[in-house]
């Protein structure tokens, strides 16, 4: 199971939100670059970053994509990504993967047309679940049921989904494993990245036995619960 730390980026500052919320903010760093490499120099193959200003406003900052293509972080991008267009710039700029939110929800066709020109393994899907449903535009949209969003998804080819229980998001309360086990039910070929909740690396045993491909991590490792390197031993039992 690979572990993949997280980078969520607010006006220019490395920050976690709790359970989405924008009024619930934790600055961890000013300097996105510096940070997301900090992880790479720590023994990760792959950052997980987050445009929040983009997931929240429906534009991505193309600049941040520039910057950490331009320091050589191998890196997955989301928040703001919506169209067949920008994800194909962040793409052409370096990034290895785009993770589709709303999107993901609400026009899965964008995320079918994205595997058909570059393959699955370069599409997310983040299926992001509040009170039940899948939700987008920052979390504070309105939402589709994970059983038909999950449906939808894997009928345009994608192979990858990003699960995140929203209300865990921040918490360190452990991981959603009922909403990990309804996206495996809905969609029982998919690979599964987990997000949200991890607290300790016993969290991390728990994922990986329970078939999860990756795991994104950030309050967890910002706060010093364990290191980078110790969670990337147990994800590799």
């Amino acid at each position: 199971m690979q572990v993949i730390p997280a980078v969520d980026v607010l006006d220019g500052s490395v920050v976690r939100l709790r359970q989405g919320r924008f009024d619930d903010v934790t600055t961890y760093g000013f300097d996105p670059v510096a940070v997301a490499r900090s992880w790479i120099e720590a023994g990760a193959d792959l950052v997980h970053l987050v445009d929040l200003n983009g997931a929240r406003h429906g534009e991505s900052d193309r600049s941040l994509w520039e910057s950490l293509a331009g320091a050589g972080v191998p890196f997955q991008i989301g928040g703001g990504i919506r169209t067949v267009e920008t994800a194909s710039a962040a793409l052409g700029v370096g990034a290895l993967r785009v993770v589709l939110g709303t999107a993901a929800v609400w026009s899965p066709d964008i995320a079918g047309d994205l595997v058909s020109r570059f393959g699955p393994e370069r599409v997310v899907a983040a299926v992001d679940v509040r009170d039940g449903v899948a939700t987008g535009s920052g979390w504070e949209g309105e939402g589709r049921s994970v059983v038909d969003v999950c449906g939808s998804l894997i009928s345009v080819g994608v192979e990858w989904i990003l699960g995140t229980g929203i209300d865990r998001d921040g918490m360190m309360s452990g991981p959603d494993m009922g909403l990990l086990e309804e996206i495996r039910l809905a969609a029982p070929s998919i690979k599964l990245i987990a997000s949200g909740g991890v607290a300790d690396l016993r969290d991390l045993d728990v994922l990986r036995d329970g078939g999860c491909e990756a795991v994104v991590v950030g309050r967890a490792l910002y706060e010093g619960r364990f290191p980078l390197i110790e969670a990337i031993k147990v994800g590799a039992r």
